[in-house]
């Protein structure tokens, strides 16, 4: 997996809200992916592989900053203890999808986490246009947390998991949610694994006249 830039700038509005980050290839070149779901994006903060060079979470602050740019009205308060749970929880979701992009059957104590984090509060949905302000105005660190959670739960359920996927490049092994109404993606980016696609058929038939 290439490394992700540090400053996430999500811009897409698809599962669960803004999604998508800058990542860094291995010849150093910035591009864009996608994954289509925040819970996604965020098991792209470092639990997606085994290389300790891809962790962007390695103190209480970089998960505010994380979570600052995907909820609005982030508190910024995040412990030691948020970090932890936040890993643990980010663990399950790369688990699953990992798993459910190759049809595996996903580890039942993965599940738990999950569905542990999903029953606790999450970020309310709110109505614009009232005048009256109903609970709090700052979106807490576990709020966020069971927020995406509760994502997962959708994206890995009976109706949805088959639109987790693995980039169809051999190369390549990243692992996004196909939120397209034709549910026919087949790469992490058309910019990069779906134009390198192109270019080796457009050679293999100008090769084959």
């Amino acid at each position: 997996m290439p490394a992700a830039s540090p400053t996430p700038t999500p811009t897409s509005e698809n599962a669960g809200g803004a999604t998508g980050q800058w990542f860094t290839s291995r010849t150093s070149r910035q591009w864009w992916f996608d994954s289509g779901a925040r819970a996604l994006d965020f098991a792209y903060t470092g639990a997606m592989g085994n290389n300790p060079a891809w962790e962007r979470l390695h103190t209480p602050a970089d998960l505010a900053t994380w979570l600052e740019g995907r909820f609005e009205a982030c508190d910024g308060t995040v412990t030691d203890r948020d970090l932890t749970d936040a890993k643990g929880l980010r663990e399950a979701i790369a688990s699953i999808a990992t798993t459910l992009s190759v049809n595996g059957e996903p580890d039942s104590k993965q599940i738990d986490i999950i569905n542990l984090f999903a029953a606790t509060p999450d970020v309310p949905p709110r109505l614009a246009g009232g005048n009256l302000q109903a609970g709090r105005t700052r979106v807490r660190t576990g709020q966020a947390l069971a927020t995406m959670a509760r994502e997962a739960v959708f994206l890995f359920g009976d109706e949805q998991h088959e639109r987790i996927r693995e980039c169809a490049a051999d190369d390549c092994a990243l692992v996004f949610y196909d939120e397209s109404r034709s549910n026919n993606r087949r790469w992490c980016s058309m910019q990069r694994c779906g134009n390198r696609a192109k270019v080796r058929s457009h050679r293999a038939r100008t090769a084959a006249r």
